[in-house]
This record gives structure tokens, C-alpha cells and sequence, in this order.
């Protein structure tokens, strides 16, 4: 054998299975790194608030008065 400790040789052998919450955890983590982030220099971060934006101009659906639906 050698002489590094066993959790150096487990990372040599390939990527070892995360269970489903540490996985959830580390998104997270990261979500609000980004958030974080974005708040510290808005240019940089881009537009995050497209979809308000498209909400704002969209078209009203009036088929209900059109077909004269009840």
C-alpha cells in the first residue's frame, strides 16, 4: 500500500456518490453565493428581472368578449 491517508486514495479512484441532500445543500450554497454576488455589482450579474418586464407589456387575453362566452 501507500502511504497517503485513505480519504486522498478514495478521491483517486473517481468521483464519490453525494447523497441528495448534501447535493441540495451545496445548490443552495451556491444560489446565494450567486445572489450575493449579483447584489455587490448589479451590472455585472445582467438582467435577472426579464419575465417582470415582459409581464408588464403583455397582451390582455380578451377572447371571453370576443366569443361572448358567459
Amino acid at each position: 500500500m501507500s502511504d497517503k491517508p485513505q480519504d486522498q486514495l478514495d478521491e483517486q479512484q473517481g468521483p464519490k456518490k453525494v447523497s441528495l441532500a448534501d447535493a441540495i445543500k451545496q445548490k443552495l450554497a451556491q444560489k446565494k453565493a450567486d445572489q450575493a454576488a449579483a447584489r455587490a455589482n448589479p451590472k455585472q450579474a445582467g438582467n435577472t428581472n426579464q419575465s417582470a418586464k415582459s409581464q408588464m407589456t403583455k397582451k390582455v387575453n380578451n377572447q371571453r368578449r370576443r366569443t361572448g362566452g358567459s
